[in-house]
């Protein structure tokens, strides 16, 4: 009897911001193949019995072949069991969701995607601010800082990623924030747009630093974080930080 998987959100990592439908997955689930910064506190939420496996992937960290997640998905649905595969943040941004997706298929799995808070909108709310607003972020934004090889993604529309009325949000561009920084103000982004740094998003130690595109890369070169970062740039960057951020 085959079973059936589900693509679970977990949120950017506090499990306040796990949705009522990722919680029932959680704790109905008899597999849980969880990312990295899917587990902690969130992992308690699973069906006390279930099988957790860590399947997790840190850039230059030893982690877990992409073809290697996608046959444990299999051989755990083929043999009748409900699997919960536990991606952070929302799993259809940057998650890889559509490789384990196309493997279901070809096996004839079912499965569903519970869709949950990316670290883009949390880490807004933490901070005090929205992701737009009207006239002057007009629109938002979201990029992967860094490719396969580490180095920022090759055949990027710089012309729209310099849009001054754009909230622009690089998830994974710590290591990569030097060089998106000179090329965006090289296709004219003024040096002194505000920038926000946000790392390890609504956890204990979550830290937000502000600065500017100019001052970009020694901001990043300053932190001694290795935590998941996001860089937010644009017009709503220099609004207010709420009490306790």
């Amino acid at each position: 009897m085959t079973g059936f998987v589900s693509f679970v959100s977990s949120g950017p990592g506090d499990p306040d911001l796990l949705t009522l439908a990722a919680l029932k997955r959680l704790q109905a689930a008899d597999v849980v193949l969880y990312d990295d910064l899917s587990s902690g506190p969130i992992l308690e939420h699973a069906r006390q019995g279930a099988d957790l496996i860590s399947v997790g992937k840190r850039a230059g960290r030893p982690s877990a072949k992409q073809e290697h997640v996608n046959r444990l998905l299999v051989d755990h649905a083929q043999s009748g069991s409900h699997v919960v595969r536990l991606k952070s943040g929302d799993s259809g941004v940057f998650g890889r969701l559509e490789e384990e997706i196309t493997a279901l298929r070809a096996e004839g799995i079912r499965f569903e995607i519970i869709p949950g808070v990316t670290s883009a909108s949390a880490a807004a709310a933490a901070v005090g601010i929205p992701l737009t607003r009207r006239l002057t972020a007009r629109r938002v934004q979201f990029l992967t800082g860094a490719d396969v090889t580490g180095q920022l993604p090759k055949g990027l529309n710089w012309a729209a990623l310099a849009d001054p009325e754009a909230t622009t949000v690089i998830y994974m561009g710590k290591r990569t924030s030097a060089a998106l920084a000179t090329q965006l103000q090289a296709h004219g982004l003024p040096a002194e747009t505000p920038v926000l740094l946000a790392q390890n998003v609504s956890k204990p130690d979550q830290s937000m630093t502000r600065g500017t595109l100019g001052t970009l890369a020694q901001i990043v070169a300053d932190q001694d974080n290795d935590g998941p970062a996001l860089i937010m740039i644009g017009p709503l960057m220099m609004g207010p930080l709420t009490d306790g951020a």
